[in-house]
């Protein structure tokens, strides 16, 4: 395919994904009353709200109520405000802080009514989509640069070894190696990162050494929590500026942000001095008749002001409201002319540390943001590549001169909507990677989980290259000070502190069967939730912590059955990736008469489910239905070989 039809592509694929996640959020609110969407965790319901501050120019409103709810919606999310109909609402605000009985939002303006009795939804982000458009429309040709090697129309240069002092002297041989090489790619390089390979702390090396150099860096990821990893390794060693909402930012590194950069600059005084004066006397103006349309006639501002001077009125227009709206037009030049000095020393003040720093940070969408429309970058290092994508990773590419991925094109993709947007999933990590497998380097020391945890998804998924670091190698629950169990057979040989790999097999079972619930495309099993309540149950009377144990279930009605009976975390695989917990509890659900495995034979999420623990993984199946699949047989079989393999005949 040639560029400029494969850039049509993409746009194509881009507003397909854009109007299904729209359609998909109005219909489900179309679909679901407001109580159904609060449980399925994507609405709160009977909200009062109070205007609690100010905060980089937006109104902090606290919504409350004395119920506690469950929600998916969390610190940085897009949310609608309602009464009545969700989707004849405009307002729409960020999250900035979020409770068990209360959500603190971030709106430009406070309508009287968004205060009683609202509904909160979660909202699907256009913004986004906008800019991954308009970034194609207009592509510079380090953006076009990009597509040609991952269409094959071009060859990157070899990467050379650079010889460098690390900052970070506990770095390991690989780490060192991908720095190395990506400092000595003149067009990019890849780093491969699987689970718990340091890939954002070989990162923040990277980006240390191109600031010696005298680089200005660009960088980002697809989530606001990745880009937080990096602020916090990088706060204080490099001048670094973080774009972006405030409220999307952890609390304790809102310092980084440009919002608070520009408010704290010496600057920034005249510019508050100037708004208040602007809202003084818009408080004046607005003592006069406002010229709308209706009181207009017709007539334009220089109209009114001449009337006004000679003291007539007009077409059915008083000479007493003329005078009143020229007072109005006068009054609001003055105040238009306060506010936009304030906002030309604003973004003086913004070019100023935009230019000062030398690292800028941001979501890859951020980076589409206007303040570094004109700035040219020596590099772009773009975390969680695997995971964003082409689109969204060619926004920070298009602005450097030469580009750093990193990522693992064997953990989960993008997650796409739109069926006819599949290709999307298809990311430019991945692409380059089989392509140009010279112009990558693994990270192979892990540093999360034990050795016999890590040894299976080493050999399946990354030929066996991964070691455990030393420190972790023989890590178990025994080490935490956990209790031995004392519930009897089969609970205490699958509960044993000192064993970190167990498998129950259910196959055995009458009752095994998976189930669908009406008009759900998901799936859920009870009997597989209800060994997952009594495992929890177990665990917390050992002494676990709660916050050290996890759940993780491939589908979203199971997700659900289990939240109804345990106080732990319970997400679905996606929701997991990224993540890691003392002690993960896996339920495959899948167990039918004619084997299917539906989704779970996409082995990336396979790899995601195996990798989150630390200590204790412990997976719930049905061994008949699931070695139907080779990979999942071998794992059965490598849990059979060295961990506790449990077959559950007995009522519990």
């Amino acid at each position: 395919m040639n560029l400029i039809s494969y850039i049509s592509k993409l746009k194509e694929l881009v507003e397909l994904e854009r109007e299904a996640e729209i359609e998909a959020m109005r219909e489900e609110i179309k679909k679901l009353k407001g109580y159904e969407r609060e449980k399925v965790g994507r609405a709160i319901l009977n909200l009062n709200g109070k205007v609690i501050g100010q905060e980089f120019g937006f109104k902090l409103v606290k919504y409350g109520r004395k119920k506690p709810f469950e929600t998916e919606i969390s610190v940085g999310d897009l949310v609608l405000i309602s009464r009545g109909n969700p989707l004849a609402s405009d307002l729409v605000g960020t999250v900035v802080e979020k409770g068990n009985r209360f959500l603190v939002v971030a709106l430009e303006s406070v309508p009287t009514w968004a205060l009683r009795k609202v509904r909160i939804d979660l909202y699907a982000n256009d913004i986004t989509f906008k800019r991954m458009e308009e970034n194609l429309e207009k592509l510079t040709e380090n953006g076009k640069e990009a597509l040609k090697f991952l269409l094959g129309l071009k060859e990157p240069k070899k990467s050379k070894t650079v010889e460098f002092t690390p900052f970070d002297e506990e770095l390991n041989e690989s780490q060192i190696k991908a720095v190395s090489l990506a400092l000595g790619s003149e067009d990019f390089f890849l780093i491969h990162g699987p689970f718990g390979t340091g890939k954002t702390r070989a990162l923040i090396e990277l980006i240390r050494q191109e600031v010696k150099r005298g680089n200005k860096v660009l960088a980002t990821a697809e989530s606001n929590i990745a880009v937080d990893n990096l602020v916090e390794g990088l706060w204080g060693k490099v001048k670094l500026v973080r774009l972006g909402h405030p409220s999307r930012v952890s609390k304790h590194l809102k310092e980084s942000t440009l919002a608070f950069q520009v408010e704290n600059h010496k600057k920034y005084r005249r510019v508050k001095m100037l708004r208040n004066k602007a809202e003084r006397l818009a408080i004046i103006r607005d003592q006069y008749t406002k010229p709308t349309p209706q009181f207009r006639r017709g007539l334009g501002d220089r109209d009114i002001l001449k009337l006004a001077k000679k003291g007539v009125g007009t077409r059915g227009v008083s000479a007493k409201t003329i005078k009143s709206m020229a007072m109005w037009i006068q009054i609001n030049e003055n105040v238009q002319k306060l506010y936009d000095e304030a906002k030309a020393i604003e973004e003086e003040i913004i070019k100023e540390i935009v230019q000062d720093s030398d690292v800028i940070l941001s979501t890859n969408s951020s980076a589409a943001l206007e303040f570094i429309r004109d700035i040219q970058f020596d590099v772009a290092i773009i975390d969680e590549a695997s995971q964003a994508t082409i689109p969204s990773v060619l926004i920070p590419i298009a602005k450097a001169k030469r580009f750093i991925l990193a990522g693992d094109h064997k953990q989960l993709p993008p997650t796409i909507l739109s069926e006819e947007a599949k290709g999307l999933s298809e990311t430019l990590f991945e692409k380059l990677i089989e392509r140009f497998p010279h112009k990558a380097k693994m990270l192979e020391i892990q540093y999360r989980m034990s050795a016999l945890l890590m040894e299976f998804p080493s050999k399946e998924f990354y030929g066996g290259k991964i070691k455990a670091y030393e420190r972790v190698k023989n890590i178990t629950l025994a080490d935490l000070g956990v209790n031995n169990p004392s519930f009897g057979s089969p609970w205490d040989d699958v509960l044993d502190p000192r064993k970190p790999l167990v498998f129950i097999d259910t196959s055995k079972r009458e009752d095994k069967w998976e189930r669908q619930r009406r008009g759900s495309l998901s799936r859920e099993n009870p009997l597989e939730a209800k060994i997952v309540k009594e495992l929890v149950d177990k665990l917390l009377r050992m002494g676990v912590k709660e916050e050290f144990i996890g759940v993780i279930t491939p589908y979203d009605d199971q997700v659900d059955l289990i939240r109804s009976l345990v106080n732990v975390e319970v997400h679905s695989v996606d929701g997991y990736q990224g993540r890691e917990k003392e002690v993960i509890i896996l339920s495959f659900v899948r167990s039918n008469k004619n084997k299917e495995l539906g989704f779970l034979t996409d082995l990336r999420r396979l790899n995601v489910a195996l990798t989150r623990a630390k200590r204790k993984l412990i997976a719930i199946g049905d061994s008949e239905t699931l070695k139907v699949n080779k990979t999942y047989k071998r794992f059965i079989e490598f849990v059979k070989e060295k961990g506790v393999f449990v077959q559950l005949t007995t009522l519990f």
